[in-house]
This record gives structure tokens, sequence and C-alpha cells, in this order.
């Protein structure tokens, strides 16, 4: 007959269980591949008191109770013992063919995991109140509420792959940052008939700013995104068919420039040239007299361009549209303008499209937009003179 172990205290041990010669409790076990495991506390039971100088922890037997129960439901304990940023690593790597500002955006919460409590946490003691005081912290040390939202959002989708991989049981994700932070996001206005006017009329006719007219134009009757003005070229305005081809997207930054494809699949496309649009196109083509052709990542022939031929990017034009506000509201006190940037005009755009009851469907495709639920907000913003203009046309 065999002989039962027994511990310190003379108690049987269990099937797989012993006790070190520090009194520390051990439970041996087989992982899913038949690899050797251990479990170790300081207790045998919930109810043994901690050693004198130990640091708390659960008793063997809760932590054998933990094990069963995650057999049970075919969750790889194992797996369980790696760190949120560990799995937000291990996420990025199933999405390696991403772009430069998404590698940069990924690099920035790692650098915030890493420096934060949280990003060391195993992802099994994660609980939905630890994932909340993270969006606090990152809150008080003034993190916008939008930019809190995005890393939330790539933090859920982390865990989920953690629960889609039988690591953990539930996201500590699943929550609304609305039930915790207030939304101070301060989202951008179309602008008006009036203040469109105003600002065509100042840039065209301001020496400085001048120079940046056609691109106004260009960006207030196409709904471009800035990144995708930047890269035109040539080949890409088609004046025979009356269509401007979408296909790629010009960006700059420390490493230079940087041509890629559109921010998504629906971001190729073909958008229709108003005749307004196609002068303004006409005369920036003819504004390129002299000046020599500079060739990025195969594309060249770059219609808005600097003196030396390099092609305009996003951060000029942005600086560009704030100074000229500035400009214009020192010199029209009485009349001033609100902040613009190239989102705003893209922005505009989609809302003039709305409202004068363009279908969603062909707007959502003139956009570029991934979802329809993005193009179906523009149609809530409405304002008093596109109430009062449609119920006269109703009534007429």
């Amino acid at each position: 007959m065999a002989i039962k172990r027994k511990d310190s205290k003379g108690r049987i041990l269990q099937t797989g269980e012993s006790q070190r010669k520090d009194g520390r409790y051990v439970y041996k076990y087989l992982n899913q591949c038949g690899e050797p495991k251990f479990l170790y506390s300081w207790r045998l039971n919930p109810t043994d008191p901690l050693p004198k100088g130990k640091r708390e922890c659960e008793s063997l037997r809760e932590k054998e109770k933990e094990l069963q129960r995650d057999e049970l439901d075919g969750i790889d304990s194992s797996g369980k013992k790696i760190s949120v940023c560990q799995l937000y690593e291990k996420q990025n790597r199933l999405k390696p063919n991403v772009r430069k500002g998404t590698v940069n955006g990924r690099n920035q919460l790692m650098n915030l995991l890493q420096e934060d409590k949280f990003g060391n946490m195993m992802i099994d003691s994660v609980k939905p109140s630890d994932a909340k005081e993270w969006a606090l912290r990152m809150s008080k040390k003034g993190y916008a509420y939008q930019t809190i939202n995005n890393y939330k959002r790539s933090l859920k989708a982390s865990f989920y792959t953690a629960v889609n991989d039988d690591l953990i049981r539930k996201n500590p994700f699943n929550w609304n940052l609305s039930d915790i932070l207030t939304d101070d996001t301060k989202h951008k206005e179309a602008l008006t008939k009036e203040q469109t006017e105003k600002l065509l009329e100042f840039a065209k006719n301001d020496k400085v700013y001048q120079k940046y007219y056609n691109a106004i134009v260009v960006l207030l009757n196409t709904g471009l995104r800035i990144s995708e003005l930047c890269g035109l070229t040539d080949k890409d305005i088609d004046f025979e068919n009356g269509f401007i081809n979408v296909n790629h997207q010009l960006s700059k930054d420390k490493d230079g420039y940087h041509i890629t494809e559109p921010k998504t699949e629906s971001g190729i496309r073909k958008i229709p040239m108003l005749e307004v649009t196609r002068k303004a196109l006409q005369e920036q083509m003819d504004s390129r007299k002299g000046i020599k052709k500079v060739r990025i990542n195969g594309y060249s022939d770059f219609l808005f361009h600097t003196a030396n031929g390099y092609p305009v990017y996003s951060t000029v034009y942005t600086t560009a549209l704030s100074n000229l506000v500035k400009k214009h509201n020192k010199m029209y006190k009485d009349d001033i303008l609100p902040s613009i940037t190239p989102h705003v005009l893209r922005h505009t755009f989609c809302t003039n499209m709305a409202n004068s009851r363009m279908t969603p469907n062909n707007l959502k495709y003139v956009m570029g937009h991934k979802n329809i639920s993005m193009t179906l907000g523009y149609y809530t913003h409405a304002s008093c003179e596109s109430a009062m203009e449609e119920m006269l046309s109703l009534v007429a």
C-alpha cells in the first residue's frame, strides 16, 4: 500500500502536491503540450496563516482549483502569464504590413504602456476596474479623450485576441469610455456659405496666400484628404472624362517624403470634377512653367509644389490656413473667420453635398469613406439656413 505524503503539519497531500524544505508548497502538472509546469504558494489552504515576512498570495489549493477551471473551459494557463505589453506586441505582429503612421501610433502606445504599471500586469489579472483606472491616469496626464479612446480600441482588440486564444475568459475593455470620462472633443463645424466666400476672396487677393488659392478651391469642391491632394500628379487628372483619379497619397516626416496607398481600399476612387475644380487644376498646371521635375517613389509632375519643385505636404497647408485666418481676422475684426484646417474644408464639402441631398451611397464613394455610418453622420449637420431652404422648396 502506497504511503501518503504529508506536510510539516501532518496533513495529507494530494496527487501532484509536495512541500519543500523551506516550507513552500508546490503542485506539479503537465500542460497541453505535455510539458511539466508548477504552481507555488506559502499556504496549502486559504485558512492557513501566511509565514512571517512572506508576501500575500493565494493558497496552493486555490491555485489548483483555478487551474482545473481553466482546463475545463479550455483556457491555456501557461499563456495567461504574459503582460499587457507582451499581448499588445503579439497583436501587432499579427498585422505587420501597416502604414508608417500606424507604426508610429503603435510605438507611442507601447511607450505609454511600458511607463505605466498597467503595461506590466499579467493579462489574467486585469479587471475592468484596472483598465478604467489606466484610462483615468491617461486623462490626468493630459491626453485627449479621442486619443485615449483610440488607445482603448487597440487594447480591446488585443484582449479579444487573448480571449479567442483561450488565454482569458472575458475582455476587460468591454465598457464605454464615456462612462468614466467626459467627451470634451471639439467637433469641427463646416464653413457657412458666407465664410467660404470670404475665405476664397481673401486667399485670391492676398499676395502672400494667393499661391494656396487653387488648392483651397480643389479641397472645397472635391472633399479630397489633404494627403491625397498633395500626391496629385498630371497623370491623375482626366480632363477628357472629367475625373480626378485617386489611388495614392503623399506624406512627409523626418525620414523624408512617402507615397502610399489611400487610407482604406475605399480611398481608391474617381472624383467628378466641377467646372470650378477643372479651372483651378488647369491654372495650377500652367503655374509650373520653369519648375524642375522631382521624382518621389516613381511619381513626378506633382500639381501642388514648392518653388524648388518638391510637392507641398500637409503641414504646410495646415500652417498656411491658420496664418491666413489670423491675418484676415486682424484686418477685419468685425468679420472674423473661424479656425480652418484642411480637414475643415473636406468636412465643409461633405456637409454641403449632404445638404444638397446627394445620395448617401454616392457621397460615401466620393469621400472614400470605409463605412456608410461615417457618411450618414453628415446628414445630421443641419442648420437653420438649410432647414429654411428645404422647407421653402417643399411648399413651393
